[in-house]
């Protein structure tokens, strides 16, 4: 059984996760100040997994790499970002010991991790898949979807993501980067909208 616990860190309201499946801790996007919370939250933590690259979401990767002694997880577009921020913020350097290829199946201490990529917000943006649960990121909000006009952001890349996941028929839970829960069927509703706004404002 999956227990999920989330706190929004920083000014971004960042959402930084805690996955506990068979008393195995994952810990999803790191932001600002989330280290005491972590520690505070883990009893055997196992694996740092960043949706995406942006300083709101890895803040504390290097903090809780050093005090908990556990591999990073990153998507290799986006390793970058971990060491030189596009939104020049002074973020705290931190390097990856595993870069995600694209749509990969991951397997962290048994537990089975699906790394889905959906580029637009970011080069390497993605949903960490876990069981019936979707870490959406940056990528789906509760009706709305990330901003594609960073530097590194690509509306093309966004279009392109958002006809991927209209395709998937299975419904998950979502639970995104910033903001309440939801469901993919009750997003997919909207992102043939979101598509062509993205599609005429690129």
């Amino acid at each position: 059984m999956m227990e999920i616990k989330m706190q929004p860190m920083g000014v971004t309201q960042t959402n930084c996760y805690i996955v506990t499946i068979d008393n195995k801790d994952l810990i999803i996007d790191p932001g600002i100040g989330a280290t005491q919370w972590v520690l505070n939250n883990t009893k055997n933590p196992i694996a740092i997994l960043n949706t995406h690259g942006h300083y709101d979401h890895v803040w504390s990767n290097s903090e809780l790499k050093d005090k908990l002694k556990v591999p990073l997880y990153i998507q290799k577009e986006d390793e970058f970002m971990l060491t030189k921020c596009p939104l020049g913020q002074n973020v705290p350097p931190s390097q990856a010991d595993y870069l995600v290829n694209g749509d990969e199946e991951l397997n962290i201490d048994n537990i089975s991790v699906y790394y889905r990529h959906f580029p637009g917000h970011t080069p390497g943006n993605s949903i960490i898949e876990i069981e019936d649960v979707w870490f959406s990121g940056d990528f789906i909000f509760d009706q709305s979807i990330g901003r594609w006009d960073f530097p590194f952001s690509s509306g093309e890349a966004m279009v392109n993501s958002l006809d991927k996941a209209m395709q998937i028929e299975k419904n998950f839970t979502l639970y995104p980067g910033h903001g309440v829960s939801t469901t993919l069927k009750k997003e997919q509703k909207g992102m043939p909208i979101w598509r062509e706004y993205v599609k005429n404002n690129s």
